[in-house]
């Protein structure tokens, strides 16, 4: 694997681990790499320092997890994962069913997430029941 730092046309700049260096710029010139903040494919690699890996004290590695936002979207991001956890229930799988039972007031009313397939969720939208995708996946299914 190796990490590329990539830039696109409006100027934003942002990383991505590839398979080998002929996979990047295999990829890159089928434009089938896009920005990560407009979505632009017309990404080029960036000035990059090498990365030189330094055995790093607890304490450092403490103030700067690997799990810390690194981008005002990144931020952006964790923010909105937090008030939606914060202020909705997890309901699994059953999103479909309990959204569905929602909208047709056999459930009480609250705010909820959870999964569903693509499917489920084509129905609910067509039947008229309020949903939207989430820009992240339920923190059980995170690395």
């Amino acid at each position: 694997m190796i990490r590329y730092a990539l830039k696109c046309r409006n100027g934003h700049a942002f990383e991505s681990w590839f398979a080998s260096a002929a996979a990047c710029d295999s990829l890159m010139a089928a434009h089938r790499v896009n920005c990560v903040e407009c979505g632009d494919t017309q990404v080029e690699k960036a000035i990059m320092a090498p990365a030189v890996s330094l055995p790093a004290e607890p304490a450092a590695a403490a103030e700067h997890p690997l799990s810390a936002p690194q981008s005002r979207l990144e931020e952006a991001l964790a923010a909105l994962r937090r008030e939606v956890e914060a202020n909705s229930d997890y309901v699994g799988m059953n999103f479909a069913a309990e959204a569905r039972a929602i909208h047709d007031g056999r459930a009480p009313e609250r705010a909820i997430f959870g999964e569903a397939r693509i499917d489920e969720a084509r129905k609910l939208l067509e039947d008229g029941v309020p949903v939207a995708p989430l820009p992240f996946l339920p923190a059980r299914k995170v690395n």
